[in-house]
């Protein structure tokens, strides 16, 4: 928490040296999903909520960091491998605190309205791991997944579009995965690697 504290602070002293400086609180939906190079297990999307706070510094071309909280995450089906066993369903919530940091452009200034394009990239800390077994039994699979697979920095690259109206600030937002969030997880003898992918859109106050 210290660090992400000490980010905070070099965000708000770094605006000084920018034409222009705003700051506010934002709330977004996220839905995420844990890409699996495997097609023994299935996965499915998770939709969730995000809070945060983002500062942007310049004029037409601007310097957008953020530190959000958010959760990423995946349901996996396991196949089952042997008779009269029930297949293992694990719903996976991964409480991340995210700092991405996006380079944008305003391609449309006008005094009420803007609309803007932006690309960067965002560092993931894991606070936690939970597994929620949704059926079937860990017992019965030699390599079910626990908490402590999971690695605990991850890094993700974004692009996307953002619209300004007055004080508020919308953007939306593909992120995917540079690095495995999960890596050298084995199942049925077989090595699986995973990357957090997400469609996030946000909604941002601009106090000042």
């Amino acid at each position: 928490m210290r660090k992400i504290t000490l980010i905070i602070a070099a965000f708000l002293i770094s605006g000084s040296m920018f034409g222009q400086f705003h700051f506010g609180p934002q709330i977004g939906y996220s839905a995420s999903n844990l890409t699996l190079d495997t097609d023994s297990i299935s996965n499915g999307l998770k939709n969730n909520l995000l809070l945060g706070v983002f500062v942007r510094m310049g004029k037409k071309i601007y310097l957008q960091p953020e530190v959000n909280w958010m959760t990423q995450g995946s349901v996996f089906k396991y196949p089952s491998f042997q008779d009269g066993i029930v297949p293992l369903e694990q719903n996976i919530k991964l409480n991340t605190i995210q700092v991405p940091v996006n380079l944008g452009w305003r391609i449309i200034n006008l005094e009420v309205v803007n609309i803007r394009l932006f690309a960067g990239v965002a560092a993931n800390f894991l606070m936690n791991a939970v597994i929620d077994t949704k059926s079937g039994d860990p017992a019965d699979y030699n390599d079910a997944l626990v908490p402590d697979d999971f690695k605990t920095v991850t890094w993700q690259w974004d692009a996307g579009l953002g619209v300004d109206v007055l004080m508020f600030a919308i953007d939306v937002k593909y992120m995917g995965g540079l690095t495995n969030v999960l890596e050298d997880f084995k199942i049925d003898g077989n090595s699986i690697t995973s990357k957090s992918n997400l469609f996030v859109v946000t909604l941002g106050w601009k106090i000042f």
